[in-house]
């Protein structure tokens, strides 16, 4: 595995917004709209989370197998061309396959058996998937990332960052979603650990698509720092970094909050209509 983010497939693979949220045109066929490709991305990172729950993995493992989820659904950037449709993979089969895959390469192996255990306690039974489902797609998302399985992420990052600028204190942080939830909850009802709360919430979002790790690090501990009055414009200045990336980061996951705090069961249902039924 790379051991240097900045020579790694992780990096070369980063892409612009633009190119994020494009929906693939055999998914435009099926009327899925933009609003939708990111409402099911970010219910099957909601679905992960559940089954990482159950299989007790760590929570690298499950931001790894996200990045995968996400990534083959989105432009290779390395061939300008389209990856996969919604229509032609199967989310409900690729989010759980990116969870096996991702308990391999992050060497927290999980057993196909019980995998598939758990997908059939939390799904209809329409999409209660087998480890045949599993093994095969394992292999068909493998050639849709090119085999480049290395993800960083913010959490090495933060805690750096963290000491280094001696906010520790800010370890303990109000946080609207609980990762692997998909009910929205306000600041006054749940606290989470910072590192559990609001970094794993920018998995819910493209972030880790298109920013370096330390950057969606930077964003969270400014957030933190804005929301606990303290005092980082020093220390941010010492950085030298581009703090009107940092800031644009932070306004994307407080509009995220904002913009899905009220999202309905009966528009989550509508997007995955157009989903193809399981034949």
């Amino acid at each position: 595995m790379a051991a240097n983010f900045w020579t790694s497939s992780h990096y070369k693979q980063l892409l612009d917004q633009e190119e994020v949220d494009v929906v693939h045109p055999l998914d435009k066929e099926k009327g899925i709209t933009l609003e939708d490709f990111k409402l099911l991305k970010m219910q099957m990172a909601t679905y992960i989370g559940r089954l990482a729950q159950s299989v007790k993995v760590r929570q690298r493992v499950v931001a790894t197998a996200i990045s995968y989820m996400r990534r083959v659904y989105t432009r290779d950037s390395s061939f300008d061309t389209y990856r996969k449709a919604m229509t032609e993979y199967d989310p409900r089969l690729v989010a759980p396959t990116s969870l096996y895959l991702a308990a391999k390469a992050e060497e927290s192996t999980v057993q196909a058996r019980l995998l598939v255990f758990y997908i059939r306690k939390l799904c209809a039974e329409e999409y209660r998937y087998d480890i045949k489902d599993i093994l095969e797609m394992e292999m068909k998302i493998l050639e849709a990332l090119n085999y480049y399985l290395v993800v960083f992420h913010p959490y090495r990052a933060l805690t750096q960052l963290l000491q280094d600028a001696n906010l520790n204190d800010l370890t303990q942080l109000s946080c609207m979603i609980p990762f692997g939830d998909s009910m929205f909850r306000t600041k006054k009802v749940l606290t989470l650990l910072f590192q559990l709360g609001l970094v794993n919430d920018t998995y819910k979002m493209d972030l880790i698509l298109i920013h370096p790790p330390h950057l969606i690090a930077l964003a969270c501990i400014y957030i933190a720092s804005v929301q606990k009055d303290k005092e980082t414009t020093t220390w941010f200045e010492e950085l030298r970094v581009d703090m009107n990336v940092v800031k644009n980061i932070s306004m994307e996951i407080l509009d995220f909050y904002d913009n899905h705090r009220s999202i309905s069961e009966e528009r989550i249902t509508a997007a995955f209509n157009k989903l193809p039924m399981r034949s």
